[in-house]
């Protein structure tokens, strides 16, 4: 049974910090390159960062130098530390593992609620 469990979500005002964590299970973690992604409110899931099997990392321009994504393979987690957040920040985000170089289907989770307002 494969399980991708988000964390840490919440209410912040703008310029404020968040931690996220996604907690896997059922899957042998360190050979997945992870993501991060959101959802806000009439719109597409987007792709907010990704970390590689060998920690190389990728981030939207959006997001970047103020996100910072990390990975530890000993607790199957990956965390997404998020500073400086504004309200387009505000989203649904979800935690994903990569299975396309496989040719399957992706693992998701059930999302985080993250909103940034005053």
């Amino acid at each position: 049974q494969v399980q991708l469990v988000e964390s840490g979500g919440g209410l912040v005002q703008p310029g404020g910090s968040l931690r996220l964590s996604c907690v896997a299970s059922g899957i042998t973690f360190s050979r997945y390159t992870m993501g991060w992604y959101r959802q806000a409110p009439g719109k597409q899931r987007e792709l907010v960062s990704l970390i590689t099997l060998a920690d190389d990392t990728n981030y939207a321009d959006s997001v970047k130098g103020r996100f910072t994504i990390s990975r530890d393979n000993t607790k199957s987690t990956v965390y997404l530390q998020m500073n400086s957040l504004k309200p387009e920040d505000t989203a649904l985000y979800y935690c994903n593992a990569d299975r396309r170089s496989w040719g399957l289907s992706d693992f998701w989770g059930q999302g985080t609620q993250v909103t940034v307002s005053s």
